[in-house]
């Protein structure tokens, strides 16, 4: 089965989770980590997104994110593929190193928001990075240790996580951290991971499952909401077929199926096949070397493509419109 597009939707909170490809480590040592956390700091100051929580494990990274004005996508894309590329040359290696899809997760904030803040920066003790209390609050690769005031991280938002916990500093410090300390003895939280939650509500004694959306963490109430404001529905359905994609593509463009698997080079041509290869690989969430074998590319040529229809997207309304399906959800 597909899997669903990724909702990237400015003004939400999104739990972001980063895993190493089979689940290699992606930080070796603490100069890796360090680069890691500059270049998120410029990039959230940058692009105006906002963090809320982060933490580095060894092999994956957990980010609390509520972007502004632009798409998530744009920054991950950028953090990561800087990232990789140096990592790569550090260690003379070539290839992937992270999974090719990051996980991204809209949450519903009055009732997660604190949940996901705690959840993450225990993520350290759990782990056994970290044996004790005293040493998380010190531990320099999350969020934790900038809301104990042991660390900086421009672009974290610790006035709002801390505000929730008292109106000074010192006194709101000591209670975020005794509510750290309360999630101690619950373990993991498997479900603040996940979207999709499903539960049921009692009604003059019957039951009704609430709705529910594998990329949301939320109320049904919240999934209806944002399926009203048609957040939802917006873009290229990840259950479309490439078959259609490719076929509302070039009718756009005038050309042929046939011109788009034989590479020839016209310029409408080259045009269709970056469109396609960006609602297929950045919308869709389908497989690079899949859609290449397909369009006869190899899987950096389709990504490279997508780069390039990402532009012609953005700039042509009608282009927009080929993403428009209704059956969405």
């Amino acid at each position: 089965m597909p899997r669903a597009a990724r909702l990237d939707i400015p003004g939400l909170l999104q739990h972001v989770i980063v895993r190493g490809l089979e689940k290699r480590d992606i930080f070796l040592d603490d100069a890796d980590r360090g680069y890691f956390v500059k270049r998120l700091s410029q990039l959230l100051l940058e692009t105006g997104t906002e963090c809320l929580a982060w933490v580095l494990m060894t092999n994956h990274v957990h980010l609390l994110l509520r972007s502004k004005g632009m798409k998530l996508a744009l920054l991950m894309r950028r953090l990561l593929t800087g990232y990789a590329v140096r990592f790569n040359l550090r260690y003379r290696r070539s290839g992937h190193l992270f999974q090719n899809r990051y996980k991204s997760i809209v949450c519903e904030e009055d009732p997660y928001l604190l949940e996901l803040v705690r959840y993450l920066h225990l993520n350290p003790l759990r782990a056994g990075l970290v044996k004790r209390m005293e040493e998380l609050d010190r531990y320099r690769w999350s969020g934790h240790a900038v809301l104990m005031g042991q660390e900086d991280l421009p672009g974290q938002n610790t006035e709002e996580v801390l505000s929730y916990f008292g109106r000074r500093v010192k006194v709101s410090r000591c209670h975020y951290r005794e509510y750290i300390m309360e999630g101690i003895s619950r373990g993991r939280r498997d479900e603040l991971t996940g979207g999709g939650l499903r539960r049921v509500r009692k009604l003059t004694g019957l039951e009704e499952i609430e709705e529910s959306d594998e990329r949301i963490l939320g109320s049904g109430e919240f999934v209806k909401r944002l399926r009203r404001e048609k957040v939802l529905s917006d873009g290229v359905s990840a259950r479309m077929p490439i078959k259609d994609l490719v076929e509302r593509v070039v009718r756009v463009f005038g050309t042929e199926v046939e011109d788009i698997k034989r590479r020839k080079r016209s310029r409408r041509v080259v045009d269709a096949r970056s469109v396609i290869s960006y609602f297929a690989v950045r919308e869709m969430g389908r497989n690079g070397a899949e859609l290449g074998r397909m369009l006869n590319m190899s899987r950096s040529g389709v990504s490279i493509a997508a780069d390039r229809g990402e532009a012609l997207v953005r700039d042509n309304p009608l282009l927009r419109s080929i993403g428009e399906d209704k059956s969405t959800i």
